[in-house]
């Protein structure tokens, strides 16, 4: 079965503390494409951004996530993935800000299959916080995460929450579902 299992959830919510933990334990990770392009963007003085061309910040997004599902799909053989978001996540913003997605995109998009089961963190106020590429306020944040559940399951996958708790708690959740593949 495919090993490409994705962990999302709305912005602040500990994704990449997660990510990072199971990375420790040899796993590969694939990195968020959003915090990388808002990085790329702000240093070069571009405009791809969510808060400034949130059209051409989605497509780079949407690129970039098919890229980093191809590539992995290369190198599957390996072991086991872990996304921090995936292309769903870019399509599920598409929506949110209203933009159409050209219909090669969406082919190409929805060909990019994940492990049917993703994780999802849920919304979590005491660890929130903005910093400058995530400036979404809390009712966005939790706004977003209704909203990828929404998106996940059009799509046909089964959403897991991941519990509030450490992240070593979190990290033993997430490795005793996978074990049962």
């Amino acid at each position: 079965m495919n090993k490409l299992y994705v962990i999302t959830g709305g912005p602040g919510v500990g994704k990449t503390t997660l990510l990072n933990a199971l990375a420790a334990d040899g796993v590969t990770i694939v990195t968020e494409v959003a915090r990388a392009i808002i990085k790329e963007q702000l240093a070069a003085g571009g405009d791809a951004l969510p808060w400034k061309n949130k059209a051409r910040y989605t497509d780079l997004m949407l690129v970039a996530s098919i890229r980093d599902y191809k590539r992995a799909v290369e190198r599957q053989p390996k072991g086991i993935h872990f996304f921090d978001r995936s292309v769903v996540d870019a399509i599920c913003y598409a929506e949110m800000i209203g933009y159409s997605i050209s219909p090669s995109v969406v082919k190409e998009a929805s060909a990019c299959q994940y492990h049917p089961t993703i994780f999802i963190l849920p919304p979590w106020r005491e660890i929130y916080e903005t910093d400058t590429e995530r400036k979404q306020t809390w009712e966005e944040a939790t706004y977003t995460y209704g909203q990828l559940k929404i998106v996940y399951q059009r799509y046909g996958y089964e959403i897991i929450d991941v519990p509030k708790g450490s992240v070593e708690k979190r990290k033993k959740f997430v490795n005793e579902i996978i074990s049962s593949d």
